[in-house]
């Protein structure tokens, strides 16, 4: 196992993290990692140069230099790393998986608690085994909320990034069919996804479960500690309902908690966008955002992601949603 401490403190002496030198800032601490086509400690002088308060190699022919940090493995010392430094974090960390919706629901949520709190959110799609260690350590000290975004084509991953990340709460979008060859099924996708409430169970912490999803609602019932919501209306149990009113061109619908009712309207067509905003909602309300400003955060999200874009061109209204696609979210647009 890598050396946490050192690599905390040499953290702690820089500004940030860098895996590329073609964006590293100077004071940035550089990770070279490598892959089948590149070698990263090949450019470890190069980052140096560039103004890298140090870097962090797993060759020893790169590690000439006072400033070089030698590891076994450069990539599994940005996860210790990471996960040394979240351990250090006093805030809520919120993880997000599923097979569709993850990115949107991610930058709705990040909208609701911001009307709360200082809140850190993994940066596009930084979701894998590198972007999750990224997107931790750029979360400020001082952070009132983190929310993480968890990606995955093979089972087991979720469950690798959920020991880095160590979530205190987390939610499943949806279980669809996506990445059947890596997952070997759509049993594979479930267990899969099911791998952030299997740690949630396994840890006492929070998980945040669609009952009008049955597919999450089944996986979980496995956690003991969750809050149960309905995306679509009233629901036994649920502390919030949401309901669709209109679908298209926006999506119009009522938030409801407590006795209290709001109603909100977003620029993201469709109800699986509603869907997206009901889980959004449900965590904001969790955690004492108000319906009013969970409605107008979601009000003032408008996409610009190539997710669920609408755009008028000419004569012609285009949706513009290609970021990605598999079966459901090509029924789905």
């Amino acid at each position: 196992m890598e050396d946490a401490q050192r690599l905390l403190e040499a953290f702690s002496a820089a500004t940030g993290v860098s895996t590329d030198t073609r964006t590293l800032r100077p004071g940035e601490l550089f990770f070279a990692l490598s892959g089948p086509n590149f070698d990263g400690n090949h450019y470890a002088a190069a980052a140096l140069a560039a103004g890298a308060s140090a870097v962090v190699v797993d060759d020893p022919q790169s590690a000439t230099d006072a400033r070089a940090i030698l590891v076994d493995d450069a990539l599994a010392a940005l996860q210790v790393l990471a996960k040394a430094y979240r351990r250090t974090l006093d805030c809520p960390v919120v993880a997000l998986t599923g097979s569709n919706g993850k990115t949107t629901t991610k930058e709705l949520l990040h909208g609701v608690l911001a009307k709360r709190f200082r809140t850190s959110a993994t940066v596009g799609n930084l979701n894998n085994h590198i972007g999750v260690p990224l997107t931790l350590l750029r979360i400020p000290r001082d952070a009132g909320m983190a929310i993480v975004e968890m990606g995955a084509n093979h089972q087991g991953e979720i469950a690798a990034l959920c020991e880095i990340a160590e979530p205190s709460h987390g939610a499943i979008t949806n279980i669809g069919r996506a990445h059947l060859e890596g997952f070997g099924g759509i049993a594979g996708v479930r267990k899969g996804k099911g791998e952030l409430f299997d740690y949630l169970a396994a840890h006492g912490r929070q998980a945040f479960v669609d009952l009008a999803d049955a597919e999450v609602s089944a996986i979980g019932a496995r956690v003991v500690h969750r809050r149960d919501y309905s995306s679509a209306g009233d629901a036994a149990g649920a502390f919030l309902h949401c309901r669709l009113r209109e679908a298209f061109p926006q999506a119009i619908g009522v938030l409801a908690s407590g006795g209290e009712e709001v109603a909100y309207r977003s620029q993201l067509p469709g109800p699986h966008n509603h869907r997206n905003i009901a889980l959004a909602s449900a965590v904001g309300v969790h955690f004492g955002v108000g319906l009013g400003e969970v409605a107008a955060a979601i009000g003032d999200y408008r996409p610009t992601n190539s997710r669920s874009e609408v755009r008028r061109v000419g004569e012609a209204t285009v949706l513009l949603d290609a970021y990605n696609a598999n079966p459901d979210s090509t029924l789905a647009g």
